[in-house]
């Protein structure tokens, strides 16, 4: 990063459904030296608009929101407007919320205990090109990166035009996973499943996850258990 840039306000973004938690957050960044809070959503949709609008350097995303989460306006975000970082700010420090959110894209990740010069380092860290998380959460990160390699499920064929990760969704379904269970298995958001199963429902025309686990036996997609 070079000198002109160190000394250049950093750009923000931020991101949070609850009012009076994003205004905090806005005021407690406008009294730090090097950000400048040019812009606020109160959802991802709205984050990710706010992205394409202002260009911004960095979005501090909250991932527990309405219409569009964190993780998937991350998501978004980094494969629309790569020049644009994502730090993660939520109450939630869960494996759950933790890893769809890095797999997403995100560069850092806080909790909301955070203090303000906690913030601008990370926001910092990430423009130099570095990742920045809470010691808690790189500890338990280094944890799970020299943990076992899950297992990816098995391919299948795809029938009516479902995609490769519907397809794994309905093989799940088949084995009787809920939707949290799922979103753990494939580290991503529970709202992300949920999409994957409408999605897949509709284009099966399924009704339920009884109507699912059929179609998956009859499509080759799952093996219905040995008996």
């Amino acid at each position: 990063m070079s000198e002109e840039a160190a000394e250049k306000p950093a750009r923000v973004v931020v991101a949070d459904d609850q009012t009076v938690v994003r205004e905090g957050i806005v005021m407690l960044l406008g009294l730090l030296p090097g950000v400048e809070v040019v812009g606020s959503a109160g959802d991802g949709d709205e984050a990710v608009r706010l992205v394409a609008e202002l260009a911004p350097d960095v979005v501090l995303m909250d991932l527990r929101m309405p219409r569009c989460d964190g993780v998937e306006a991350t998501r978004r975000i980094r494969a629309e407007h790569p020049g644009t970082q994502v730090v993660v700010l939520t109450t939630y420090a869960d494996d759950e919320s933790l890893f769809p959110a890095l797999r997403a894209g995100a560069r850092g990740y806080l909790t909301k205990d955070a203090g303000g010069d906690e913030i601008v380092r990370a926001v910092r860290s990430v423009l130099s090109g570095d990742a920045s998380f809470a010691p808690g959460i790189q500890r338990r990160l280094l944890e799970r990166l020299s943990g076992p390699e899950p297992h990816p499920a098995p391919a299948a064929e795809a029938p009516d035009g479902l995609t490769a990760r519907e397809c794994e969704v309905l093989s799940l379904i088949a084995e009787g996973l809920s939707n949290q269970e799922i979103a753990r298995r494939l580290h991503v958001s529970t709202a992300t499943v949920k999409t994957h199963i409408n999605n897949l429902f509709a284009k099966a025309g399924l009704k339920d996850r009884a109507q699912a686990v059929r179609y998956a036996y009859a499509k080759g997609v799952a093996r219905p258990p040995e008996r």
